[in-house]
Formats: structure tokens, sequence, C-alpha cells
């Protein structure tokens, strides 16, 4: 499986294959497991059906690396009007938002007064912004972001960050957020990543995924990505646990949809199944 991890995460960079499955039926209808639709409203109908069957939800627009500062603000609009969306629909839900697509690579100072931006909306609002995490090249550029905005006392509790757990860094990360008092969302990550600073090993990744067990229930939520797991999603519900929903759309879904290929290969043979039906 190892291998098969490195050829979908080398697929997700490989532009010719992107330009073909963006635009190709056979692509989206792939695609459909797990990205929740083209459009803001499928995002946001995608969110009432999980308020109403017990569960939140995070939204992301789908996009990375932008390069232009148009292109930057244009990616925020979206996020923008999710706020306003989900604050007029009474929706139980918050965004999550890549820095590459506020323009981080070409200005860090663009990506941090878009994201404040974002964090003022989520503010007046009363919502929440979580920073995704990038490639390891990104991570402490990430972190100061953060660092910076939740410094700011009006924003504290807008805030937040994605840690994974495949890096080696990534308990002391924790250790030094959580005592600021920032929230973190735990992944395992799906990056290609030197076996110098990340774990090569699912089961080593696993393991440091589990450190920090015996946290009471109320203080945590386990969240999920869309059309993964859907059966035990509805069970920890049933079980009384917080659940929230990862829930990826756009046009821009391809390399997303890549990386949780590279997760786990065996839902390739799942969606060639559920294809040929």
């Amino acid at each position: 499986m190892p291998l098969l991890r490195s050829a979908f995460i080398a697929l997700s960079t490989n532009q010719p294959m992107r330009r073909f499955s963006e635009s190709s039926s056979i692509g989206r209808k792939l695609s459909s497991r797990f990205v929740a639709g083209l459009e803001v409203e499928d995002a946001l109908q995608t969110a009432e059906r999980l308020n109403k069957q017990g569960m939140t939800a995070t939204l992301d627009s789908l996009g990375e690396s932008v390069s232009t500062e148009a292109e930057a603000h244009r990616s925020a609009e979206i996020y923008h009007r999710l706020l306003d969306a989900i604050a007029a629909q009474k929706l139980k839900a918050n965004i999550s938002v890549k820095l590459t697509q506020m323009g981080l690579e070409m200005s860090p100072e663009l990506a941090y007064t878009i994201a404040a931006g974002l964090t003022e909306h989520a503010r007046a609002t009363n919502n929440f912004v979580r920073i995704d995490m990038e490639g390891s090249h990104l991570t402490q550029v990430t972190l100061d972001l953060v660092h910076h905005l939740h410094a700011r006392e009006e924003y504290k509790d807008h805030i937040g960050i994605v840690i994974q757990a495949y890096l080696f860094r990534s308990e002391a990360d924790i250790q030094q957020l959580v005592s600021e008092g920032i929230r973190v969302r735990l992944c395992k990550g799906a990056y290609q990543e030197p076996p110098t600073i990340a774990f090569a090993q699912k089961t080593d990744t696993d393991t440091n995924y589990v450190r920090n067990q015996g946290i009471q229930p109320e203080h945590f939520e386990f969240q999920m990505l869309y059309g993964v797991r859907r059966d035990l999603q509805r069970r920890l519900v049933r079980e009384g646990y917080n659940v929230r929903v990862y829930v990826p759309f756009g046009r821009e879904w391809y390399p997303y949809f890549m990386r949780r290929l590279a997760e786990r290969p065996a839902n390739v043979f799942f969606l060639a199944k559920n294809l040929l039906r």
C-alpha cells in the first residue's frame, strides 16, 4: 500500500490529469463520494442534512495555491458568502480555510489580512474559522499566523488550527497551542513528507495520533470526512458523542480527491464497484 499511496499523492499534483478529471462527467461522478458538490448551495444543503442527523459541519471551498491577489480575494469571498448563509439559515456549521488559497505563497501579509477579515466576519456572526494545515514547508508560517490572530482578544473564540499527527514536531506544537487556549483539529496528514520530519509508517502515525487520550467527551468532538464511514458517524451520534463532518465542495476537487485515495487506497476498489453499478 505505501507504493499506491505515493502514486496517488504524485497524481494529486499532475496538472493534465487534473484538467481532464475536473472537466469529465466520470471524474465528477467518482468524486461525489467525498465531495459534497460544486457550488456553495450544495455545501449548505449538505450541512442542513447533517444537522438533522445530529451532526455539525465544517465547510471547505476546495482549491489551493492562487497566483494573483484577485484570485485570493475571490477565494475569500466564497467564505464570506458561507458565513452569511450559515447565519441566515441558522446552521450548525463553521468554515475551514487553506492559506494558500488566500495568497500565502505570494505574500504572507496578504494571507494574514484576508484571514483576519474572515475571522472578523466569524466574530460578527458568532462563528469560527479553522485554518487548515498544508505541506510541511508551510507549517511554521501557518502556526505563526494563527498565533498572531489568536493573540487579538476579540478573536480568541473564533480562530483555530489543524495539526498533522504524522509530523514529528506535532506533539510539541499541540502542547504550545493548548497552553494558549487555541482549538486544535488533529488529523493524520495526507501529504508526501520526507522521513526526516514525518513518520513513514501508518502505524507510527496512528500511535502518535492517540497520545492525547483521556479527554472528557464534552471537551472534544470527532471530526470525520464527508463520505467516509458514514455508519460510524451515525453510531457515534447515537452513543452521545459530538460529531462534526468536514464537507468539501467546489470545482477544484481533484487534489483533495487524490489525497483521500492516498490515505486509503482500498477506496479505489470501492469507487470502481459503485461506478459499475
